[in-house]
């Protein structure tokens, strides 16, 4: 199981990169041949996208080692440390295009005017919104199918390209068909587009950071994790339960009241049905602590 994910998050990233490495190429050379600065720096953009796939191919790999004398509960938060620092990415990626819109459209203000591109970087922007809307399509279909933030947030990574595409479509639309001042057009779109972006990789990160700094599991899941422990026999009572997710996996600790005449023997088989029944909902690679207290109010 772990293994067929493992080969689902490197394939997809894999096509995502040569993907990339192609579209960086066309970009850089319709922003040259096309004279189109947005292309240009449209290329650059495709060209962060590669150290995403890097980052997540990189780290997933690491997530998938079990766990050795160093890491107790496994490997599995360096996935999160590749959502984290995608969504880093992303974020230096939108103020980067924020920042150079602003001064595009500074320029444009000052009296400036930007060099009318040819329609050889109209088309570039064409191919790559329908390339990068497709890899984000499958990419997240990916990432949720086997349950990766760290390759959902390499899919957004995808859409920010297609978002920068359709403004470098626009202001070279807009400079080619109506030409002198409209080529403001470029850049106002790109700070639009940039907001997005942002706003985006703000909202992957918060997870993220909540996984590393071991935050507990939604109130939610909380609650069934309870339902699941009280409906083994023999369970009397649930408390002290903490819990925080290791990459895709859950880290599990409760205390369960049980009755003191029990041997140990029989206590030790009541906490095994507990953790099949718990690995049973949230997986096989659920790490699980159950501590035995007798029930101070038996007979």
């Amino acid at each position: 199981m772990e293994k067929s994910r493992n080969q689902r998050i490197t394939r997809i990233t894999l096509w995502g990169a040569i993907a990339n490495l192609l579209l960086t190429l066309v970009k850089f050379l319709a922003g040259i041949f096309g004279k189109s600065a947005a292309m240009t720096a449209d290329a650059v953009h495709s060209l962060t996208d590669l150290i995403s796939d890097a980052v997540v191919l990189v780290m997933v790999k690491i997530s998938s080692k079990g766990k050795d004398k160093s890491h107790d509960y496994g490997h599995g938060k360096f996935e999160t440390l590749a959502t984290l620092v995608v969504s880093l990415l992303l974020l230096v990626v939108g103020v980067g295009l924020m920042s150079k819109g602003i001064e595009s459209i500074r320029f444009v203000i000052g009296g400036g005017t930007i060099e009318k591109p040819s329609m050889i970087a109209l088309w570039a922007a064409v191919i790559s919104i329908a390339v990068k809307e497709i890899l984000y399509q499958w990419t997240a279909r990916v990432g949720k199918a086997v349950d990766s933030q760290a390759v959902i947030a390499n899919a957004w990574h995808h859409r920010s390209d297609a978002l920068s595409s359709v403004g470098s479509l626009v202001g070279i639309g807009g400079a080619i068909l109506l030409g002198g001042k409209w080529t403001v057009l470029d850049p106002i779109v790109g700070c639009i587009i940039s907001i997005v972006i942002i706003v985006v990789a703000v909202k992957i990160s918060i997870p993220a950071l909540n996984e590393l700094t071991d935050a507990s599991l939604s109130d939610e899941i909380e609650s069934q994790i309870m339902s699941i422990i009280q409906s083994v026999e023999k369970v009397e009572n649930v408390h002290d339960l903490r819990t925080c997710r290791n990459g895709q996996n859950y880290i599990i600790d409760a205390h369960v009241v049980l009755d003191p005449m029990m041997t140990v023997a029989e206590a030790h088989d009541i906490t095994v049905k507990i953790e099949a029944a718990l690995r049973q909902e949230y997986g096989v690679g659920t790490l699980i602590a159950i501590h035995v207290e007798p029930d101070e109010n038996a007979d």
